[in-house]
This record gives C-alpha cells, sequence and structure tokens, in this order.
C-alpha cells in the first residue's frame, strides 16, 4: 500500500511539473509571430525565451551593447545621402526615404545598432544599409517591381489575406507575405492585412516595417556574419549557388560601408 502511495504521489507531482511549464512548441521552433525561439529550441515569452541564447523572434539583445554608439552618428546626412543620390530624382522613394523617416523609425527600435563591441554596432548598421540598398535600388523602391503574385499564404489561419489585396514587397526591406504584414500591423498598430498599401505611403511606417523584420529575423544571427544576414532575407532564392551574382551585390555594398564606417566586416560574408 506504501509504495501505491508512493507511485500516486509521483505522478501527482510530475502533472503539477509539467503543467507548470510555459506552453511551448516544438523543439528546434518555427515559431508563431510574438513569440521568441529559445536557445534550447522552444517558443515562448520571457527572459528564458527571449534573452541569453535567443535564436529568432522578438529576442532582447543577445549580446548587449556597451559600445556608446550612436545610430545617428553613424547614419549621417552623408552616408545617406550617399546612398539615395544615386537614383534619378523620378524614383518613387527619391522624395520618399528621408535620414528624418528613418531616425524617427528608429525610436520604436532603440537596441538596432547596439550589439556588442563598436564594432559589432557598426557592422550591423552596414548589413541593415546594404540589403536596404539592394532591395530598393538605392532607395529608389517603395514597392516591388513587377511582382510575379500577391504572395498570400492560405494556408495561414492567424493572418488571412484581404479579399483584394496584394501582400507583394514594399518598403526598406520589402516586407512580403500576409503572415509577415499582419504580425507587423499586431506590433507596430496598424492594419497591415487589410491596408498593407501604408508601407509604401507612409516613410516612418516604411522604415518601422523594415526595423521589425530586422530585429525580429535577422538580429538573431547578426554576429554569425553578413552571410547569415542574407540567408535570412532571401536564402530560398539566393544562397547555395542558387543567384550568386545577387549575393555578391549585397556583400559588395556591405564591404563598402563597413569601410566607410571604419570597421573590417568580418568573416562568412557568403551565404
Amino acid at each position: 500500500m506504501a509504495s501505491v502511495t508512493c507511485l500516486k504521489t509521483l505522478i501527482l507531482v510530475v502533472i503539477i511539473a509539467v503543467t507548470a511549464v510555459p506552453v511551448v512548441m516544438g523543439q528546434n521552433c518555427g515559431c508563431a509571430a510574438g513569440l521568441c525561439c529559445s536557445r534550447y529550441g522552444y517558443c515562448g515569452n520571457g527572459n528564458e525565451y527571449c534573452g541569453e541564447g535567443c535564436r529568432e523572434g522578438p529576442c532582447k539583445s543577445n549580446t548587449p551593447s556597451n559600445s556608446g554608439v550612436n545610430v545617428a552618428d553613424v547614419v549621417t546626412p552623408q552616408f545617406f545621402s550617399g546612398i539615395i543620390n544615386q537614383v534619378a530624382a523620378s524614383c518613387p522613394g527619391k522624395r520618399f526615404y528621408t535620414r528624418n523617416a528613418f531616425l524617427n523609425a528608429l525610436k520604436a527600435f532603440l537596441g538596432f545598432g547596439k550589439i556588442g563591441s563598436a564594432d559589432d554596432s557598426k557592422r550591423e548598421i552596414a548589413a541593415f544599409f546594404a540589403h536596404v540598398t539592394h532591395e530598393t535600388g538605392h532607395l529608389c523602391y517603395t514597392n516591388e517591381q513587377n511582382p510575379q503574385s500577391i504572395y498570400c499564404d492560405r494556408s495561414n489561419r492567424d493572418y488571412p489575406c484581404a479579399p483584394g489585396k496584394s501582400y507583394h514587397g514594399r518598403g526598406p526591406l520589402q516586407l512580403s507575405w500576409n503572415y509577415n504584414y499582419g504580425a507587423a500591423g499586431k506590433d507596430l498598430n496598424f492594419n497591415g492585412l487589410g491596408s498593407p498599401e501604408s508601407v509604401a505611403n507612409d516613410p516612418v511606417l516604411a522604415f518601422k516595417t523594415g526595423l521589425w523584420f530586422w530585429m525580429n529575423n535577422v538580429r538573431p544571427v547578426v554576429t554569425q556574419g553578413f552571410g547569415a544576414t542574407t540567408r535570412r532575407i532571401n536564402g530560398a532564392l539566393e544562397c547555395d549557388g542558387k543567384q550568386p551574382q545577387l549575393v555578391q551585390a549585397r556583400i559588395n555594398y556591405y564591404t563598402d560601408y563597413c569601410r566607410q564606417f571604419g570597421v573590417s566586416p568580418g568573416g562568412n560574408l557568403r551565404c
């Protein structure tokens, strides 16, 4: 009888322990929007998921910065103009994308450009603008050119597509797909599913969506090298020898911006 009682007690303890664990998804992640992938491969919120070792999602800075780098001092008017002045006056982004719009959007993402050492922080800024330059043709395009679809994943139940709406690329990192518009809209307080075109109509919102995508999807791999950031942004179409010329174009922008910032580009440039 005593052994049976002990067994029942053990089972009860196990049940309590299991039910006390925060709700998680399967190992190796692929988390829903708004959840972090922990170092152990589980989804959830809080420091144990979004803190040290966080792999993806709205991670807190994995390497807190004491560098004292001020993003506005790195992204100078001269640097920003050096990108956008390479496009024709007829480009829709010529008067849409501005340094002031970027700095206003940055207020919602104060952790951007502040990771690790001063050089690490500058490399992150260089990487972000390298991808922005590539995705928008030197800040020329506010919308994807000649989209081949409306980028609607109808299997996504969390962020269903709105009738008549296209979720093609818009903004500095060309935000695409309904699940990204929906999640960004939820986090940034705009109607991403019902009014995706607002990303191409509001320059501050456009930069916010670019920074949102970066901090949620790219930031966790920044310290792994520039190639890892390319893989996160467009790896399925460009990496592993698929389009090496596009990968090289991104690298060229990145190394040039690192040179302008006075830092080495680091290793792992290709994806």
